[in-house]
């Protein structure tokens, strides 16, 4: 089949010199109309250009490195913390917990960062503490759907192997699902870099990429604005990539039954 008829077909399978050319297609359309766009407040590439070497000889980068040392921090400990709590929802003494820990990620951070701020002992932690909670609400929300969507069958093989509950557990739930792992912890750690102005902006003694955005978003320079979050963008993606790579190398047979793999 043609590959420009393929791109429209539904379930085709490109190979990958396919999907890369049609990638780098769609990036050219997106910078054309971003060139010739009408919208006069919105700059220009050779406008966020300027301001991202502007702001990289202001010490940008210095700051990237806090920010990306914090996050990593975040995703490290929401990991740890959600993943026990989504393996306890074993025994049935802490599926209640669970389900209401879970509950909290409706809740709006305005107002409990108080709590927070009194639980804390540094500026760091205080940012740590808001990042980890707005993490993990959501990550053990999906490992839990994880662990309670494994089939009986998996339950049901491994006790005919003899094994006792906590042997199952292990085999089943542990290790038959890491590679859920990995999807979960994709979803939910970009969630670090949508908070990370926020708490940034609570705590700015450390400085950060977040409080140089707010900075500039406070005195209007939006071309400014548009080279940190396209710079945010690429780290985000970056670390999505290393979390992607990550499972591959850890996980190879999680794609040896995917159709578009």
């Amino acid at each position: 089949m043609n590959h420009a008829v393929a791109v429209f077909s539904p379930n085709a399978v490109l190979n990958k010199n396919a999907v890369r050319a049609l990638v780098a297609v769609q990036i050219a359309i997106v910078l054309v109309h971003w060139i010739f766009s009408p919208f006069v407040l919105l700059p220009k590439p050779s406008e966020v250009l300027s301001a991202f070497s502007e702001l990289w000889e202001q010490g940008l980068g210095a700051e990237l490195i806090t920010s990306f040392y914090l996050n990593l921090q975040a995703i490290a400990v929401s990991t740890v913390v959600s993943l026990l709590l989504a393996y306890a929802t074993v025994m049935p003494f802490f599926r209640p917990v669970v389900a209401l820990l879970s509950k909290l990620r409706f809740l709006s951070l305005v107002g409990l960062t108080f709590f927070f701020t009194l639980m804390a002992r540094s500026g760091h932690e205080l940012k740590l503490s808001l990042l980890v909670f707005s993490v993990s609400v959501f990550f053990v929300t999906g490992m839990a759907d994880v662990i309670n969507g494994v089939p009986k069958e998996m339950f049901d093989l491994a006790r005919t192997l003899r094994m006792g509950e906590w042997r199952v557990v292990w085999e089943v739930i542990v290790l038959g699902q890491i590679d859920k792992v990995f999807d979960v912890l994709r979803q939910n750690a970009a969630m670090g870099w949508m908070m990370l102005t926020m708490v940034e902006g609570i705590v700015r003694s450390e400085g950060g990429v977040g409080t140089v955005l707010l900075d500039q978003n406070h005195h209007f320079r939006l071309a400014a604005v548009f080279a940190i979050q396209l710079t945010i963008l690429m780290l985000g993606l970056l670390q999505d990539y290393g979390i992607g790579l990550s499972k591959k190398l850890l996980c190879p047979y999680a794609e040896l039954t995917l159709e578009r793999k």
